[in-house]
């Protein structure tokens, strides 16, 4: 699953994805230095994880990623076409859930595509350009539909009733995501780019982003509830030293880094939940989409282990940090031995046991 980090041209996002995923992409003072889509990884930050690895000591540790996508700046008029914007579109549809930085510094040596520092109005100029395309996108849909619903086809009266209702919505110039009462999931396969679900980081330049009162105001203004506020720049420039100095990096210039936190969120925004296996030498972080079955989370790790799967032994991460250890599981009776069936819960140790070729 993808992020698009997305937003208007120079606003920070070539920089946020290198501070991210440890690139150099270039991330330029002038619009469109980016135009094809760079992709890459970042490692989640996780706590359960750390406290795991205190547990077992293993000699290796692998945790779980979140793909990140960087999408060249949209601007006005981009679902006609401005700014090669159809195509940059395109690149957002291909996604799972949009990343949008929001400007909120000031640099007069960074060119600005708007007029003055407006979060307020960046948020609008994306949201609008993806409603237009939804819109744009929907009609060729409906007209497909309304035809075969004049036919007396009843599954197209459905879905043309369906479409109609969001067309009515995006006509109000509101998302699809936020419309209350619509059937989402009856959507999904149009792909709508307002559908998508959204992050929003405010780029600013103070070193305390979260205390910041003019950052703060614009966030109270646009009312958006999943958002982080963060220095990108600082960001960026704290990934570039040595991860051993870090800590005295953040000490003097009084910074702490909002990236793990970041990262956290998105991995919400995709619906993921994370489970953990403990194998020989090996302690591991799986993202998988919430409520899948315990054998097709045995496929993330291998193949085999799916074709083959038997059964698992399951407890939870707040089991062991309790008890201190496996051994201590088994004489309470806390390790569960789960079929196919099985929802993986967040927080999950699974041992997979299973038929090998």
């Amino acid at each position: 699953m993808e992020i698009g980090i997305a937003g208007l041209p120079n606003v920070g996002k070539s920089t946020l994805f290198n501070a991210l995923t440890s690139q150099n992409v270039p991330a330029d003072v002038f619009p469109f230095t980016t135009i094809e889509p760079n992709t890459g990884i970042a490692a989640v930050t996780d706590v359960r994880l750390d406290k795991l690895v205190e547990i077992f000591k293993p000699e290796k540790v692998r945790r779980s990623t979140i793909k990140f996508v960087d999408i060249a700046g949209l601007v006005k008029g981009a679902h006609t076409g401005q700014g090669l914007g159809n195509k940059f579109l395109s690149h957002i549809r291909d996604v799972n859930a949009v990343l949008q930085v929001v400007r909120a510094f000031k640099n007069d040596r960074v060119a600005n595509s708007i007029t003055g520092i407006n979060p307020r109005e960046e948020i609008e100029i994306i949201e609008t350009e993806m409603i237009l395309s939804d819109i744009e996108q929907l009609n060729n849909a409906r007209e497909k539909f309304q035809g075969q619903a004049r036919c007396g086809l009843k599954e197209a009266k459905i879905k043309s009733d369906i479409l109609q209702k969001a067309y009515e919505v995006l006509n109000t110039g509101v998302p699809l995501r936020d419309a209350p009462g619509l059937d989402a999931q009856s959507l999904s396969e149009y792909n709508f780019l307002t559908l998508k679900k959204t992050l929003y980081v405010f780029n600013t330049d103070d070193d305390a982003p979260q205390t910041d009162p003019e950052t703060g105001r614009f966030v109270r203004e646009i009312k958006k509830s999943d958002f982080i506020m963060m220095n990108v720049q600082m960001e960026y420039e704290l990934n570039r030293i040595d991860p051993s100095e870090r800590g005295d990096f953040c000490r003097e210039f009084r910074y702490e880094t909002q990236i793990p936190e970041m990262v956290r969120m998105a991995s919400r925004l995709l619906g993921l939940i994370t489970f953990y296996t403990v194998v020989g030498t090996e302690v591991s972080a799986w993202s998988v989409p919430s409520g899948m079955g315990v054998r097709q989370a045995a496929g993330k790790i291998h193949s085999d282990m799916e074709k083959g799967f038997i059964k698992a032994d399951v407890y939870g991460f707040s089991q062991i940090e309790k008890v201190g250890s496996e051994k201590a599981l088994a004489e309470h009776g806390l390790i569960k031995t789960v079929g196919k069936e099985y929802a993986v819960q967040d927080g999950d140790i699974i041992k997979i046991k299973f038929q090998q070729g």
